[in-house]
């Protein structure tokens, strides 16, 4: 990372910040490679406290600088009109992501609003909080098509693409994931909206071993996968991802659609749509959505992927 290139974040920072929408949004993305000598370095906004993350150790001058160059931040206009309380600096590519509060209290439960949704973060316990802020137009997408649909969330993680599916006034969601934990959060964030929580199923199982209990509550209008790179002991996205292809001709409606997402690097959108092409063919590609303009890469197809497909 290069020191010379922090004026470069911080204008960048404030200028999207200054245009932001009153709900939580990514500000810098380094992550992307558009930003030469910034490529580690990241910026949230969660509606009053500002997010810094480091994913890779710098040194003593780039980290005093940027501490610095922070506080200094909070004492623009834009950070007084936006109501800002708090800046946060988390050193992602330590044990335990530790976290540095440079201003204000801390809030580490913060209920935040994307697209109208209210949703409940964890921050400075795990890695992530809660929240994938690069799959928004994915949720956006689920919200558009799921009016009486029957849903099948899968990888369903704190259930964001649930909350989308009944607030576009779905008729059922099924949610599938290991972590329990993930699954309550999720209640808890269908709570949080007032959502009618007996629309809404949450199923603690492996896919790979619960697929007799998947298909009792179906067929499904509309199936999300959105796994992991990878999960120790139960999931491989090489190895796996072709095992949930085929099982979803018989999981779908006649007209249902499937919204397959994945976001890794080491894999392009052949990955689905060859694989989807050997196993199911019967579903055919129909478009890959956006990625939030703030999420720019360098290359997309090292980017997150979210394909859309119909039966």
């Amino acid at each position: 990372m290069q020191i010379n290139q922090l004026a470069t974040f911080f204008d960048h920072v404030e200028a999207q910040l200054n245009v932001a929408p009153d709900e939580v949004r990514r500000l810098f993305h380094g992550r992307g490679q558009c930003w030469q000598g910034l490529e580690q370095l990241t910026c949230d906004w969660l509606q009053g406290q500002l997010i810094v993350n480091l994913f890779k150790p710098v040194d003593d001058s780039f980290l005093e600088q940027l501490k610095q160059r922070l506080v200094q931040l909070s004492q623009t206009q834009t950070w007084q009109e936006k109501q800002g309380r708090t800046i946060l600096l988390q050193h992602r590519y330590s044990d335990g992501a530790p976290s540095e509060v440079l201003l204000g209290d801390f809030d580490s439960r913060p209920v935040v609003v994307e697209s109208g949704l209210k949703y409940q973060l964890d921050i400075g316990r795990n890695q992530n909080f809660g929240l994938f802020l690069d799959m928004r137009l994915g949720r956006d997408w689920v919200k558009a098509h799921a009016k009486h649909a029957n849903v099948l969330n899968l990888f369903a993680y704190t259930c964001g693409f649930s909350l989308a599916a009944i607030a576009g006034g779905a008729d059922q969601v099924v949610n599938v994931d290991m972590a329990r934990s993930s699954l309550n959060k999720g209640r808890d964030n269908h709570k949080l909206n007032d959502h009618n929580i007996n629309q809404v199923r949450f199923l603690g199982h492996d896919i790979f071993k619960s697929w007799g209990k998947i298909k009792k509550a179906g067929p499904y209008d509309m199936i999300i996968i959105d796994p992991p790179s990878f999960q120790k002991g139960s999931f491989a996205l090489t190895k796996d991802y072709q095992k949930i292809l085929r099982r979803l001709p018989d999981l779908l409606t006649e007209s249902g659609q499937v919204l397959a997402c994945v976001n890794s690097p080491a894999v392009d959108c052949s990955f689905l749509i060859d694989g989807m092409q050997q196993e199911a063919p019967e579903l055919k590609f129909i478009e890959r959505l956006d990625n939030p303009p703030e999420f720019a890469d360098i290359n997309e197809q090292a980017s997150l992927k979210c394909l859309v497909f119909s039966k």
